[in-house]
């Protein structure tokens, strides 16, 4: 993990170096996005055909075995998960629907004029597909983030697809009440949910993270399929002053240990502490091979010449995870993704069983948007509802503002009302 100081005189390539990653975007996808554009038009055109095909090549399906997983195998994994297992499935599910449940947008009425009334009504969407990746490790816990949400909006349709789905993501499935499970990975898995096959219907949009070439795919569908984000390689930035170094160290860690490519930062003016940080992250990555190379690569320790410095580049990342000393530092947060707060706030906690979704933008967009929630999978209808006295009010408004813009229509479609009520 390399260290950096903007205290001293000459640190222009320090400087240089906080402005890349300010600048960073995901582009490990791109190299992908050739192969994707061929596997997605394949299963386009060829269906089932296509799709079994790759799925031979890539995933390991046999021509033997159905690609829709049935409940029966789903509920035979959740009957062989040990106690202790199926009891942190429900403890975390019950803290994500908990908080899933809270964020979920209010329908309500308002009467801007008399006569008027105008509101918001809160529809789920038709149908989803949830991406759960299955390569490095299997995780269950995205499963539970992605699925969550949807059944907490009401989606009617929930499609879950895996690569080699492994035991204990059955079992989540099960626990959740899944239906439609198809052990289907990568471009094609994607390609089949955006445009459907003869087994795979197709969603009104797909949902999760994944590797290159599933995040290649859903640019490339995003046209024709909605879709969450564009997520790259996980990032953690702890930026903290008086912090516990071994526990800054050990998140840092932890989150490297996702992907060779995944981004960690220390960020401080306390020189002192960056150096033990920087010591204890050498130490402990030595029996993690994932994490050691991510840190080698993309780990960083920043030292800032001031408490406000610090501050201002947190906030130019934008990071996906980030930590603070204390609750006093939310004020001056304005970009991040998920926030944890004080020195027992372990990041992998975030990951399983807090409640706040793991699924989380990456490459600065937490500059404009949150993380995977309820909100991703409704959309808001709004509501107009005019009286005579409304329309008398507020016409006059609308038609002057229509002749304004040569919008002769418009100002008739309104003015025959108000005559309507003179005849």
């Amino acid at each position: 993990m390399k260290l950096i100081s903007l205290k001293r005189r000459g640190t222009t390539a320090a400087r240089e170096r906080v402005a890349e990653l300010v600048a960073r975007r995901s582009t490990a996808y791109e190299a992908a996005l050739s192969a994707s554009r061929r596997i997605i038009e394949s299963v386009r055109q060829g269906g089932d055909t296509a799709l079994r095909r790759y799925a031979a090549r890539l995933d390991g399906v046999t021509p033997q075995l159905s690609l829709r997983i049935s409940e029966t195998e789903m509920q035979e994994a959740w009957e062989a998960t040990p106690a202790k297992f199926k009891q942190a499935l429900k403890t975390a599910a019950k803290n994500i629907r908990a908080f899933a449940e809270r964020q979920k947008p209010k329908e309500w009425d308002f009467t801007p004029a008399r006569g008027v009334l105008v509101g918001q009504r809160v529809r789920p969407i038709r149908s989803v597909g949830c991406y759960v990746p299955s390569g490095r490790y299997p995780l269950p816990s995205t499963l539970l983030m992605t699925v969550i949400p949807a059944q907490v909006a009401g989606v009617e349709r929930i499609v879950v697809v895996s690569p080699r789905p492994a035991k204990e993501t059955l079992a989540a499935a099960a626990m959740l009440g899944a239906t439609e499970f198809y052990r289907i990975g990568g471009a094609q898995a994607i390609a089949a949910m955006a445009y459907g096959t003869e087994s795979v219907s197709r969603v009104d949009k797909i949902a999760g993270p994944g590797n290159a070439y599933v995040t290649a795919a859903k640019k490339l569908v995003a046209f024709d399929c909605a879709i969450d984000m564009l997520a790259g390689p996980t990032e953690i930035v702890v930026t903290s002053e008086n912090g516990d170094a071994a526990g800054i160290a050990a998140d840092l860690v932890a989150q490297a240990e996702h992907d060779p490519e995944a981004l960690a930062i220390f960020i401080s003016s306390n020189a002192e502490l960056a150096k033990t940080v920087v010591a204890e992250v050498k130490r402990r990555v030595q029996a993690n091979e994932i994490a050691a190379a991510a840190i080698s690569r993309n780990g960083l320790a920043i030292v800032t010449a001031t408490v406000d410095e610090a501050r201002e580049i947190t906030n130019e990342l934008a990071p996906e995870h980030l930590t603070v000393d204390s609750a006093d530092d939310l004020g001056w947060v304005k970009n991040a993704g998920s926030v944890f707060v004080g020195r027992y706030s372990a990041q992998p906690l975030g990951d399983y069983v807090s409640g706040p979704n793991h699924t989380l933008p990456t490459a600065g967009l937490a500059r404009v948007r949150g993380g995977l929630s309820v909100m991703d999978f409704v959309r808001m209808m709004t509501i107009q509802e005019y009286q005579p006295e409304g329309v008398r009010q507020l016409g006059p408004v609308a038609i002057a503002l229509a002749e304004a813009e040569g919008l002769r229509g418009h100002a008739e479609a309104i003015r025959v009302r108000l005559e309507g009520e003179e005849r």
